[in-house]
């Protein structure tokens, strides 16, 4: 009996404690409210849930929760709350906002939000790499020992891969191209990004394109897989999801793995004056031999980054580029004119024809600008500060998006409408309001090598290709931790012409 009655009472604590608990949380939930209830924005679905359920429903419809925050700003204005549990994020998509935040180091990353991807599911993922450092001092210790690899100057010394691994690219593509096989091309543009970047930046030979049981097309879709289920909170104590969380684990030892192996390697052949490849990693270990600021650990960190984000992006920028295409015969036909007087029939693009390429340039912008492969980044707000007349409170998470912008009327006439025109040498510039590559100081390293290798494999492909999409695909843009087609993108190709081209 004595041993029942204490039993109740310890339920009865624990009921107590919980309820104080609810409580407490219910009062600091209202705190939030109280403070925050000033920006403007839509009505909260749910006191403790906030516009989670919104948000929900979209994601279970497979749509893009940015088309519903362009709604709202379009009905609320440039300033947005969203409440989620206890936090706030403010939506600001005003050009003095973008400017003010994004331009000026004062203002650090979110470290909630990045949380998730220094570490994913126990493993280190992108760790105090550039992307995730959130000290603002060493990041920029790191930024300068890699600033010189991504100089336009040294890049140009790259173009010979470029040519070569696209040039794969296409020989594999003309096996296809009898038009009627269907062909994958997210897949193919993924695979081609990936051995660049490998080549490239690290002096490893993937070949993904002629292998289809290489490990490292599957690891990286398992890790972008990955970049969703972490911002699920439950997702990982699912027992049905435990195969997954595995996959996307063993997927990050894999490259951490490859990675620290090729920087040791490379770092005893320097060490030993062995003759080492001319690539970016080479150029980063020397620099911070220089620098005397050796941070092994963060380099892997790094390496991590460049070759996740360095072909994601740039393969679904392509995707996106050829799904426009093959829905615009005018834009096309404007295009392939450029292309065969910059390019003619030859085998090798020039650093120099890449600057004649204005249009292709300008139809890769309009591409960035309706379907950013990384649509925004965040902020904390350390102080409070003034946007367009609405008092942003210290310790706020502000959120720039780059997607929604991109297709407000009041920065870009017919936002929906592909017009590469928009962005010729006559036009104004579209100050703080496209930022596909971030701004300020922690603006994208490496958005001049993205570019030149979309303009090599794109000029290729059209050089070579006439292409039709092959129906049904929605056309609808899907998260999965970078943009990309809901439906991926299918083609069947012919050969463009029958001209042979030069060696």
């Amino acid at each position: 009996m004595e041993a029942l009655e204490a039993t109740w009472g310890l339920l009865r604590l624990l009921l107590a404690a919980a309820f104080l608990a609810l409580g407490l949380y219910c009062c600091y939930v209202k705190y939030v409210h109280l403070k925050s209830d000033h920006i403007p924005g839509p009505p909260r679905a749910s006191f403790f849930l906030g516009h989670l359920p919104v948000v929900w429903r979209m994601y279970k419809k497979k749509e893009l929760a940015y088309d519903l925050f362009l709604r709202w700003a379009e009905e609320y204005g440039p300033i947005v709350r969203v409440n989620i549990f206890h936090r706030i994020a403010v939506l600001i998509l005003s050009p003095e906002g973008v400017k003010e935040y994004l331009m000026l180091p004062q203002y650090p990353k979110d470290r909630i939000v990045y949380r998730d991807f220094k570490n994913m599911f126990g493993v280190r993922f992108l760790g105090n790499g550039l992307v995730t450092d959130l000290d603002y001092n060493h990041w920029h210790k790191q930024r300068k020992v890699m600033d010189p690899a991504f100089s336009r100057s040294y890049l140009i010394g790259l173009m010979e891969t470029f040519n070569d691994k696209a040039e794969e690219l296409m020989k594999v593509l003309e096996e296809k191209a009898d038009g009627e096989t269907e062909v994958d091309m997210m897949n193919m543009l993924k695979r081609v990004t990936l051995d660049i970047i490998a080549k490239v930046a690290f002096g490893l030979e993937l070949n993904t394109l002629n292998d289809d049981l290489a490990p490292f097309p599957h690891a990286m879709s398992r890790i972008a897989q990955g970049m969703v289920e972490v911002r699920k909170p439950l997702f990982k104590y699912i027992p049905g999801n435990r195969k997954v969380v595995k996959e996307i684990q063993e997927s990050l030892r894999l490259v951490r793995h490859t990675g620290k192996e090729c920087i040791e390697q490379r770092c005893k052949a320097i060490q030993n004056g062995e003759e080492t490849p001319l690539d970016i990693l080479t150029q980063i270990l020397k620099n911070a031999a220089q620098e005397g600021d050796c941070d092994y650990e963060s380099m892997l960190d790094n390496f991590i980054t460049f070759f996740f984000a360095g072909h994601d992006t740039t393969a679904n920028q392509l995707t996106f580029a050829i799904m426009e295409l093959g829905r615009q015969p005018e834009v096309m036909a404007k295009l392939l004119a450029e292309v065969d007087a910059v390019v003619g029939v030859k085998r090798d693009i020039s650093y120099e024809d890449l600057g004649n390429l204005q249009y292709l340039s300008q139809v890769l912008k309009e591409v960035l600008r309706l379907y950013p492969p990384v649509p925004g980044t965040v902020r904390w707000t350390g102080k409070e500060g003034v946007v367009e007349g609405v008092r942003i409170p210290a310790g706020t998470t502000v959120v720039f998006n780059t997607y929604i912008m991109g297709r407000m009327e009041k920065f870009f006439k017919d936002p929906l409408i592909f017009d590469p025109d928009r962005f010729g040498k006559d036009q104004p510039k579209p100050y703080y309001c496209y930022f596909p590559f971030s701004l300020g100081p922690r603006s994208c390293i490496g958005q001049i090598f993205s570019q030149m290798e979309a303009k090599v494999v794109m000029a290729k492909f059209l050089q070579r290709f006439e292409f039709q999409l092959v129906p049904p695909q929605s056309f609808k843009v899907v998260d999965m931790g970078t943009l990309r087609p809901l439906d991926g993108l299918v083609c069947r190709l012919r050969p463009r012409n029958p001209l042979a081209f030069e060696d």
